[in-house]
């Protein structure tokens, strides 16, 4: 007689285990502890085996003849239940030892001896952040191109086009070494060119190599003009806002004490905070005894009512031999988003937001005026500390193709 759901459930355990047999080779068997296991007798070349089917009440009565009925259409096909459990087992653990993540790590600590260390923590933060916690557990093998671009557009979507390119991109050197290693049979990145928003490039000139960077820095100390100007060359790279925004900064929005610049991005119209690093304050603790009665931090030298021109630093970078070509009043933002990344090792959000760029959070909503502030202060501090070694020709990493 077939059991029923209360019989399962009202069975009592014996002094010696019990069997409740229910049809068709499947039994519950309760063991003298009170512990009730689903199991099914069958019988496969000649010889009688068992097949275990779970635990009740994990396994109900309903499953565990679901189960069973799968085990008996394996049998009408001359397949070995237990051996195919043992086939489907290996292959998951096989699946798991090549899963994105495992091969992604093998892939990096491959290339880590001829990687500088920042190059090397740059890629693996890369697809810690936007990689693993969506595809790190599938196998590699069976990744899609469609779970590729859902996850690259979870990147784009927050406003940072050129790392959801390169979140890509490192997936792709990833595929290419699953193929080398017999655990791909192809790279799917290939099929999405095109499918995310192109990166808007700028013609600005910009110095991002650092041996030049110090170079560049070691120039700026020799400028014999104004100590205005002066000043105002000195701290671009450390603050690296817009040329607008910088000659127009005002006493009112710098608290030298808190080590912040306030001020409303000239281009996004929202309210933006720079972390002053300790060589900034410097710098404006010194221009503050000429130009501190004022309103303007760099005012013009024939008035103070009126902030510096806006080529007065492309003037000052002019006379002293600083090609058109080479170095633009803008050019300092491209400096600090390459250097910051591709050397330092920064998170990309956190180099867009100081860059006053459209940030958003995972929900979709703008990050507001103080987020990550704390991390902010120590990435501008840490640039500015960085700067000063490339001045003095110490530290310098060259930048190297993701």
């Amino acid at each position: 007689m077939a059991l029923s759901e209360l019989a399962v459930r009202n069975a009592k355990p014996g002094t010696k285990p019990i069997r409740l047999f229910d049809g068709g080779g499947l039994y519950l068997e309760v063991s003298p502890s009170g512990g009730k296991l689903w199991r099914m007798k069958y019988r496969f070349d000649g010889k009688e085996k068992r097949l275990a089917l779970g635990k009740y009440p994990d396994v109900g009565l309903k499953d565990a003849r679901v189960r069973r009925d799968e085990a008996r259409k394996l049998l009408a096909n001359d397949v070995d239940p237990s051996e195919n459990r043992k086939v489907q087992k290996a292959a998951r653990t096989e699946r798991a030892a090549n899963s994105f993540e495992v091969v992604a790590r093998e892939w990096i600590a491959k290339n880590t001896p001829t990687w500088a260390p920042s190059h090397t923590s740059k890629i693996l933060r890369r697809l810690e952040m936007y990689v693993f916690p969506w595809l790190g557990g599938r196998p590699i093998a069976l990744i899609t191109a469609p779970e590729l671009l859902s996850m690259a557009r979870r990147v784009e979507g927050k406003g940072a086009v050129e790392t959801a390119h390169r979140v890509l991109q490192n997936c792709g050197q990833v595929f290419r070494y699953a193929v080398a290693t017999g655990r791909a049979e192809r790279d799917p990145t290939g099929d999405l060119r095109g499918a995310l928003q192109p990166v808007k490039s700028t013609h600005m000139a910009a110095v991002t190599e650092p041996h030049k960077v110090g170079e560049l820095l070691r120039t700026f100390d020799t400028y014999q003009g104004t100590l205005t100007v002066r000043c105002a060359l000195q701290i671009a790279p450390l603050v690296f806002v817009r040329p607008g925004e910088l000659r127009a900064a005002q006493w009112a929005d710098i608290d030298l004490d808190a080590a912040e610049w306030r001020f409303t991005a000239s281009k996004t119209s929202t309210a933006h905070i720079v972390p002053l690093s300790s060589q900034a304050i410097a710098i404006l603790r010194e221009v503050k005894a000429l130009t501190g009665d004022g309103r303007y931090v760099f005012p013009s030298a024939r008035s103070k009512k009126r902030p510096m021109s806006d080529n007065a630093i492309l003037a000052a970078m002019r006379r002293l031999g600083i090609a058109k070509g080479e170095m633009s009043g803008h050019g300092f933002r491209a400096m600090a988003r390459t250097i910051l990344d591709e050397v330092l090792g920064f998170r990309p959000d956190l180099i867009e937001h100081q860059l006053a760029h459209a940030v958003r959070d995972p929900n979709g909503r703008a990050y507001n005026r103080t987020a990550h502030l704390p991390e902010r202060r120590k990435m501008m501090q840490a640039w500015a500390d960085y700067l000063d070694k490339l001045k003095t020709g110490a530290d310098v990493i060259p930048l190297r193709a993701t």
